[in-house]
């Protein structure tokens, strides 16, 4: 009877410890930002150009890679994109050094803004 009663006693401890399962944290959902139609449409626009020529994703070439453009702007405002598209059009230096971005006049403003959109997803 004894060894009973301290076999229920352990087991009723050892349920009370185990995990209900309750305590897992769970994983932070990652956005696919590849079905955002801004990546889409800016990803096709890019390519489509010359900016390749300077930028890479990862990598700056002449200018800044497009991962460090957009953690500059992590919280860019309609106007921000609207300046950094004009930046595109206009061209523009002296933000990431001594580097002279060439200006892209055959750019619509339209474009710019979809291109500029898809950069700033990359942070």
């Amino acid at each position: 009877m004894k060894k009973m009663i301290l076999s229920l006693g352990i087991i009723s401890v050892l349920i009370a410890c185990g995990d209900s399962g309750q305590a897992k944290k769970e994983e932070p959902k990652v956005e696919d930002i590849t079905q955002n139609p801004d990546y889409q449409k800016g990803l096709s626009l890019l390519a489509g150009s010359d900016c390749l020529t300077c930028h890479k994703v990862d990598e700056g070439i002449t200018g800044p890679s497009y991962k460090e453009v957009a953690n500059k702007y992590p919280n860019a405002d309609e106007a921000t994109i609207k300046d950094l598209a004009g930046k595109i059009i206009k061209g523009g230096s002296g933000v990431y050094g001594t580097a002279i971005m060439t200006p892209h006049p055959a750019i619509t403003e339209e474009d710019a803004i979809a291109m500029v959109k898809y950069i700033l997803l990359l942070k």
